[in-house]
C-alpha cells in the first residue's frame, strides 16, 4: 500500500463518516419539520372546519393522552394562537388562519431546502464510496504476488 493511497483512503473514509453523521442530523431535522407541518396543517384544517359550524355546536376537545372533554362552540371570532416560547395571543379568526398559513409556507420551504441538502450529501457519499472502492482495488492489485 503506497503512502499516498493510504492517506487518501483515510481522508475519504473520514469524510464519509462525517457526511453520514451530517445526513443523519439533517434527516432528524426533516422529521421534526415534517411533524410540525402535520400539526400545523391539522390546526388549519380544524379552524376551517370550525368556520362551518354553528354557534352552540357540541364538540369533543382533545386534552391529551387520547382523552377528550365535551364543549360547546361559543364563538370563532377570536382564536388563541401560539407565537412561540410558550406564549399565545388572541387573534381574529382570519389573522389566525393567516398565521398558520405563513408558518406552513415557511416550513415547506425549509423542508425543501433540507431535502436538497440531504440529496447533495447522499450524492457526495456515493462519490466518495466509489473513490474508496477504486483505491481498495488499486491497493489489492499492488499486493498480489507477481507470477
Amino acid at each position: 500500500m503506497s503512502k499516498e493511497d493510504e492517506e487518501e483512503f483515510r481522508k475519504i473514509a473520514t469524510e464519509v463518516r462525517l457526511l453520514e453523521s451530517t445526513a443523519q442530523a439533517i434527516q432528524s431535522r426533516i422529521n421534526f419539520v415534517n411533524a410540525a407541518l402535520t400539526e400545523l396543517n391539522l390546526a388549519k384544517m380544524n379552524l376551517e372546519g370550525l368556520e362551518k359550524e354553528k354557534i352552540e355546536t357540541s364538540l369533543l376537545v382533545p386534552i391529551g393522552g387520547g382523552s377528550y372533554v365535551k364543549a360547546k362552540l361559543e364563538s370563532i371570532e377570536n382564536v388563541v394562537v401560539g407565537i412561540g416560547a410558550g406564549v399565545a395571543v388572541e387573534k381574529t379568526f382570519n389573522e389566525a388562519k393567516n398565521i398558520l398559513s405563513k408558518r406552513i409556507e415557511e416550513l415547506e420551504k425549509l423542508y425543501g431546502r433540507l431535502q436538497q441538502q440531504l440529496s447533495q450529501i447522499a450524492q457526495k457519499i456515493q462519490e466518495d464510496r466509489a473513490k474508496l472502492e477504486e483505491i481498495s482495488k488499486r491497493i489489492a492489485r499492488r499486493q498480489q504476488p507477481s507470477v
